[in-house]
Formats: C-alpha cells, structure tokens, sequence
C-alpha cells in the first residue's frame, strides 16, 4: 500500500512539477559566439566552478538556459557548460550589429571640404599622421565614433576628424572629363602649385591645389583665366600657369626645374612602384638621405633612389627644401616650426604638466634654438624661449623631425579594461540639466575603446550598451582577462551646485601610481579644476586584485560644468587624456 501511495504521490510531483515556479534561471534558445581570445567553460555558474574546457574566438554553442550573468550552453557528446555573457555575443545580436555597420558605413561616401586634411593612424591628435587628403577627395567611411571617422583611401586607412568630411547623401557627383571633348581641350600645370578658384579672381576662394605636371580639362576662358576640371574639381586659374594643348609636352621636370630636394625624416622608408600605400615595394631610403623630386602626386614624390631606379615615397615623410632663401642666397642651418592647428600650448618647460606660456594658431612659425627629449625650446615673439611638441608641428629647413616616441608602442598588447559606470535601471547621478551619468561615462568610454584599440591594445568593456552589471562581475572581468589595467569611469555630483572638478581614486598601494598618472594627463587635458587622487573605498578598485582606478570626470550637479562635460571637445580631451595617461603609465612602470 505504501509503496503505491509513493508512486502515485511521485507522478503528482512530476505532473504539477512543470507548471512549478523555476527559480532565477531561465530557458533560452539560440546561439553564442565566443568574442574574446580565449573563454572558460565551468562546471556551473560561478567562477568558484571547475574548469570544463577554454573555448576560442569565432567558436559557437547552442544555448541551453541563463541565469544571472551566465549562460549554459551545449559542448559535445551531450555535456553542458556555463560561460559569463560578457566574454560571447549572441547570434542574433552580432548578425544585427554587423548588418547594421554595414549599412550604416561599407558604402558611405564623403569628401573632404579643406585642403591638406591629416589622416591619422588612429582617432586622436597624438597618433601619428598616415597621409593627407585634397579638397574635394573622395573616401569611403569604414567606421566612426562621435568625433572621428575611419576611412580608406588611396592610400590605405586612416582615421580623420569629422568636422572636415561631408557625407555625400546623393548620387556621385559626375568628374569632369580628363580627355579633350567638344568645346574643350587639355593642358598641364607649370607652376609648383596652382590654386584652382572659386570665381576667375585672385581674391575668390581657393577650392583645391594642382601640383605641376598635372594633366587638366579647360573647359572655358575668361581674359586671364582658365576654367579648368581635374578628378572632382572644377574652378579657375590663372593661364600663366597652364600649358595648353601641344605646349604640354615642353613642360619640364618640376624639381629639376627648381631645384626642389627633399630630405628622408622616417628612420627607412619604403619607395613603391606606383603612387599608393597598396604599390608594391621596389627600395627604401634612410633618414637624413636627399633626393631631386622629380614629380609630385596626391602627396607623394617621385624619385631616383638609385642610378637609373625610380619609384614613389609619401611626401609627408620628406622635408622640402629649394636650397635657396626668398634673397637668392643658400638658406643655411635655418631650422623652424611650423604650427598645424589653432590653439597649440606653448610652455615654459618641456612636458604637459609645465605652465602654458601661450597659444599660437595654426600657420605661425618658430625659430628652433635646441631639441629636448620629443620637444622643440623656441623662440617667441618677445625674444624669450618656449617649447612645443615635437610630435604635433611641421618641421622646416634643417630642423630634425620629432615623431612621438610611440604611444602605441606602450599600449600594444596590453589589456585594458574600461567600467564605463552604472547602465540599465541604474542611471547613477542625474544632471542639473537632466543628463544621466550612465550616459556619459559609455561615450566617453567608446572613445576611449577606439583609441586603444588603434594602438594595438587588447580592450574589454564591462557594458557596450546600455545595460547593468554587477559590481562583482565587473571586477571579475579584470580578474578573469588578467588586466594590465582597469579603469572606472564616473561623473560626480554634490548638494551643493558649485563644487566642481575632477578626482581620481585608488584602493589598494598597487593601484596608487596608476591613478596619478592617469589623473595627471586628464587633469592636463581637460583643463578641469583639479581635486586631486585620494583614497577611496569603491568595490570595483577595493576587490580588484589588478591594477585599477576610479575616476570621477566632473560635477554634473554644477549647471555650468554640466553642460562643459556634454560638449563634443570635452569628451575628446577627456579620452585623449586617458589614452595618453595610459601610455605613460606603462612606458613608466
């Protein structure tokens, strides 16, 4: 009778047992991928599990049921596993990302709207410049960010502010032809560079440069003027400069005509077949060496690198010179620089820390009196010295060129982890204008992404969206990626509304040298009031066993520094002065 009663009260159980609550645990359905180098697979859902395997990127397992932060998934020969969501993406979701990345920037056209725009090899102003585009020149937009695009050109890919791009949102503008038509005819540029303007005026606008040698339409003639097409060009220029028709071919080498030299500054540079990044190979030339450019194309020259050999080197790894002063005479050891951007600090010492004795704009230039470290000491209007970073000027004459002594070359292959703070139901402190801290710290951390991922560096965000994390499972990421460094990043608040500035914190002695020095370059790049580095019981530095930082990045409760901490050139000071924090502290340590 009993054993009955046992029976029937167990089909019960098994009956009613699937209409029963389940616990935090959930059924799911779909795939995973595995999105970083390596992911343990344990036991259970904890990182306190055994080990059952190390899974590699790109892998893909089907999901069995989530619980927390953990997914279970199905491994071979029927067994199970459980992996932490934040090292895999789901299906679904990649597929969606990636077709929305592609539509959103595969077949994006733009141009740039002014002449020499620098292409860098990563977004910001301290990576190094990759090549220039023309007004008027078509890229492509591979990627972007809230202040930079990446694009691919004709000569590779490089990354360039976004201010100077216009979407074209259109149909391609038609190129003007490049062969003679009816009503036209062709000719060649005789002057080094020519301006092609807006109107047959040397006071109109300057729409673009030709170079000489180049080969133009003439469309059309007004007293002195040529209206002439070239690529994506069309304006006016002066007819002293054009050879029209069967006089093309008189045109003489341009360097040799000039005397035009340039000097390798690059420690080897490659000479190519052709004009392109993507040209093969055929030499190289070391720094100091100089040649006659004979030729000049979209910012590259032609030259004899050996007797009887030519080939192509990029223009902006030469230093011009045409060993001749505006007097006739040879220049000599003339060295100066030249600034390449409004707003450029001139200091009192050589360092970012060092007081800014004042700004200059893009355009002026300096003589050199002597090099310290990556730093030019110059000559200021009022006879006393200055210094300039060597990494952010053009060089002229025999002044030697400074490239920055590698950023990237610290952060490569380096792991970082960012905490951009709060996210989900967790919006962390509100604005005094409305604006959420969740919101801010992922901007500000998404630049910062872009730039350590440009340098080489291994980074992981504990949230990409907007989303929340444990506390325990942000650490655990630093934990279980063995991060060189994480960083925190918050935005503060106080009572009372006229507290404002910046501060850095750290828990244990290990993590003391990483807050300076990230504060330090922060501090010197946002220009915020400066609150210092100081203890901070926080859990994700306190139960950090990596070397970690948590950085409070202004007063959104003070209505003024508010709406400073919102703006497009805060948020790219703020990420630079990380980057750059960064590399410093791993050049350091």
């Amino acid at each position: 009778m009993f054993k009955k009663f046992s029976l029937l009260l167990l089909s019960l159980i098994l009956f009613f047992g699937a209409f029963l609550p389940q616990g935090k645990s959930s059924a799911a359905s779909g795939s995973i991928i595995i999105s970083s180098d390596t992911a343990n697979i344990r036991s259970g859902p904890g990182l306190s599990y055994p080990l059952v395997k190390i899974a590699n990127r790109g892998e893909k397992y089907s999901i069995v049921k989530e619980k927390d932060d953990w997914i279970q998934i199905q491994l071979s020969f029927g067994k199970t596993g459980w992996v932490v969501n934040w090292l895999v993406s789901k299906e679904n979701e990649q597929k969606t990302a990636n077709a929305a990345s592609a539509s959103n920037s595969a077949d994006t056209v733009a141009k740039a709207n002014t002449d020499q725009l620098r292409v860098r090899s990563g977004p910001g102003t301290s990576f190094q410049i990759v090549g220039f585009l023309n007004k008027g020149q078509e890229v492509t937009i591979l990627d972007q960010n809230e202040n930079w695009y990446k694009i691919t050109s004709t000569f590779g890919e490089g990354w360039v502010a976004r201010d100077f791009l216009v979407i074209q949102t259109g149909q391609p503008e038609k190129k003007p032809e490049s062969t003679t038509s009816k009503g036209t005819t062709s000719g060649v540029v005789n002057g080094d560079t020519l301006n092609i303007r807006k109107e047959p005026s040397s006071s109109s606008s300057v729409l673009g440069k030709l170079t000489k040698g180049t080969i133009v339409t003439i469309y059309d003639k007004q007293k002195s003027w040529y209206e002439v097409g070239f690529g994506n060009l069309k304006g006016w220029v002066s007819s002293e400069f054009i050879d029209k028709g069967s006089d093309a071919s008189k045109v003489d080498k341009p360097a040799k005509a000039n005397g035009i030299t340039g000097t390798v500054t690059a420690n080897s540079l490659s000479v190519r077949s052709v004009a392109s990044l993507n040209a093969s190979i055929v030499g190289s030339v070391t720094k100091g060496q100089s040649f006659t450019i004979l030729e000049e194309n979209n910012n590259w020259a032609k030259i004899e690198y050996k007797n009887g050999s030519f080939g192509w080197v990029a223009g902006w790894y030469l230093e011009k010179s045409s060993g001749k002063s505006s007097s006739g005479q040879t220049s000599g050891n003339d060295k100066t620089i030249t600034i390449l951007q409004d707003g450029t600090n001139i200091r009192k010492e050589a360092n970012v820390q060092s007081d800014v004795l004042q700004r200059a704009n893009e355009g002026e230039s300096f003589s050199v009196v002597s090099v310290k470290n990556d730093w030019y000491e110059i000559k200021l209007k009022n006879g006393k010295s200055g210094y300039v970073a060597g990494w952010i000027v053009s060089t002229n004459g025999s002044a030697p060129r400074i490239e920055k002594s590698g950023a990237d070359g610290y952060l490569k292959n380096k792991t970082i982890v960012l905490d951009p703070g709060h996210g989900g139901g967790d919006n962390g402190t509100t604005g005094a204008s409305g604006t959420l801290e969740k919101n801010l710290t992922l901007r500000t951390a998404r630049l910062l992404y872009d730039k350590l991922s440009a340098a080489g560096a291994n980074v992981y965000m504990t949230r990409n969206t907007d989303s929340y994390l444990t506390l325990p499972s942000r650490v655990s990421l630093a934990s279980a990626n063995r991060a060189d460094a994480f960083i925190s990043l918050h935005y503060d608040s106080n009572l009372d509304r006229s507290v404002r500035g910046m501060t850095g914190y750290y828990y244990h002695s290990y993590q003391k040298s990483l807050a300076d020095t990230i504060f330090a370059s922060t501090i010197a790049q946002t220009k915020l009031s400066n609150r210092g580095v100081r203890f901070g019981d926080f859990h994700v530095i306190r139960e950090n066993s990596q070397k970690a930082t948590l950085i409070e990045l202004g007063y959104l409760s003070n209505p003024e520094e508010e709406m400073t901490l919102n703006s497009g050139a805060f948020q790219e000071n703020a990420a630079s002065g990380l980057y750059d924090g960064l590399a410093r502290f791993f050049k350091e340590n």
